[in-house]
């Protein structure tokens, strides 16, 4: 959307009845994500909640909740407003996200797989629909394809918390991109489309394989946000993590009992999203402080 004042049959999904918080937090999540609620944006509670045809409330509480997982920022009897990252936010991101899911890959090749493979259909088709969209350069479609896809694939992962994070740190990358995607103008071809041969390596159960393909996978988004930011790609310590092939790595060495699982090396967030993660957690002054927003 372009504006949260915009009028009905726009094109945009009509918001069923139940679970009203999660499917408003969604829909503006997405938008976030795809560009068309711009950094900078600021909206009440009583925008949203006409913008959807929905009461205050269950808008406010979805308000909330991008603000607790740092998706949104609560301003002071102004009500939120959408926050913008920069490239230094962008790479901490990244970081994060690459070494966590290294080190998530590394303990998965470590154990036997409990990954229910009855889900490989629906991964296949969110793989395909998501490459459609890709190669189509229809960035508002493949926003939501591609999270979708990550998160049904994150379950190979075997733990929740995990894919959760992941996908919270990718929704901030895809606020990040959006923009810069948006002025290159032609998208056609121009981000990953390979959703489908990672699949392929799923249902081969090769993890090395899979393994190489997320790291490539991981490789082309920052090179190509580099790019198109004028950036400098050296800023990026987690290159030769990405490049050297993943038989060069060596496995992880048995937890000792109560022990960490190897996962110190990622990046503290400034805030951690609720739900599986528990209460919010941020850092920095006026951490778990609360103000009153407009409505």
């Amino acid at each position: 959307m372009s504006s949260p004042t915009a009028p009905p049959g726009d094109g945009r999904p009509a918001i069923q009845r139940n679970s009203l918080r999660e499917q408003i937090a969604a829909a503006l999540r997405e938008e976030m994500m795809a560009g068309r609620l711009a950094a900078g944006r600021n909206f009440t509670v009583k925008e949203i909640a006409e913008l959807y045809g929905v009461s205050a409330t269950p808008a406010r509480e979805a308000l909330v909740d991008l603000a607790a997982q740092g998706l949104l920022r609560a301003e002071h009897h102004r009500g939120f407003t959408v926050p913008e990252f920069d490239w230094s936010d962008f790479v901490e991101i990244f970081e994060a996200r690459t070494m966590l899911m290294d080190s998530a890959f590394r303990q998965l090749g470590a154990r036997a797989s409990g990954y229910d493979w009855r889900r490989l259909p629906s991964l296949r088709r969110r793989a395909e629909a998501a490459q459609r969209a890709s190669r189509s350069g229809q960035l508002d479609v493949l926003v939501g394809c591609d999270l979708r896809f990550w998160h049904e694939a994150g379950a190979l992962l075997e733990n929740t918390r995990v894919s959760g994070y992941l996908g919270w740190l990718r929704v901030q990358s895809w606020m990040f991109a959006a923009p810069y995607l948006r002025a290159a103008g032609e998208l056609e071809g121009v981000c990953w489309d390979r959703h489908p041969d990672l699949v392929d390596r799923i249902e081969a159960r090769d993890v090395s394989g899979a393994h190489q393909m997320v790291n490539e996978y991981n490789l082309f988004t920052v090179e190509l946000l580099a790019r198109l930011s004028g950036r400098p790609l050296e800023s990026v310590a987690v290159l030769p993590l990405l490049r050297r092939p993943v038989a060069e790595c060596p496995a992880p060495a048995p937890a000792a009992a109560g022990g960490e699982l190897g996962l110190g090396l990622v990046p503290l967030p400034r805030a951690v999203p609720p739900g599986r993660f528990g209460r919010p957690l941020q850092s920095g002054a006026g951490a778990g402080t609360e103000e009153p927003v407009a409505q």
